[in-house]
């Protein structure tokens, strides 16, 4: 029995997404022994956040190009944006996952009221967006990747497609409002 992946783009989008959220998830909760990760060099660690931040920045723009170029009709520069806005995305988490096992998790350094009533609202946000993100992204990808361009239109790609960069772009945008409250305001 010959397996296609085109056959099972929900369970594999389940399995995938599954994995990637307990990654993250025992990453944020110290679930990842921090001795099983070498450690970079202190100036690596301090640079991360900014080029996240330089990572989301692009990858808003990449998503936006992406989204002009499938009401363009060109679908092939909407493909390569849209795997570049994934390959960014994997990047930047990536990226991140290895700071938090390493340092932990940033404190916010500003008031306690900006803490309470911007920051933990925002960062709530972002992250609830990123989570429900993760399977939405997986879906719509697996179903572009898993076919010939022409088969893609007959699938739920666009339905997913147009929810996955909406979130996404929601997403990367407050990861960048936290990012300039923890590094650039405060």
């Amino acid at each position: 029995m010959e397996f296609r992946a085109r056959d099972h783009v929900r369970g594999l989008t389940a399995i995938l997404s599954v994995l990637s959220l307990a990654l993250v998830f025992g990453a944020a909760l110290g679930a990842i022994p921090r001795a099983a990760i070498p450690t970079a060099p202190e100036a690596v660690l301090n640079a991360i956040p900014h080029v996240n931040a330089v990572i989301s920045t692009v990858a808003i723009v990449t998503i936006l190009a992406g989204v002009r170029f499938v009401r363009r009709g060109e679908i092939e520069r909407h493909r390569r944006m849209m795997l570049a806005s994934f390959l960014l995305f994997a990047t930047f988490l990536v990226l991140y996952l290895y700071k938090v096992v390493v340092q932990g998790t940033a404190e916010f350094p500003g008031p306690d009221a900006v803490y309470q009533f911007v920051y933990l609202p925002t960062l709530a946000v972002h992250i609830l967006l990123a989570v429900v993100c993760v399977p939405v992204v997986y879906y719509a990808l697996l179903l572009a990747l898993t076919r010939p361009i022409t088969e893609v239109f007959g699938t739920e790609h666009a339905r997913f497609g147009r929810v996955a960069a909406s979130l996404w772009l929601v997403s990367f945008v407050l990861g960048n409002v936290v990012y300039v409250l923890l590094y650039v305001i405060y």
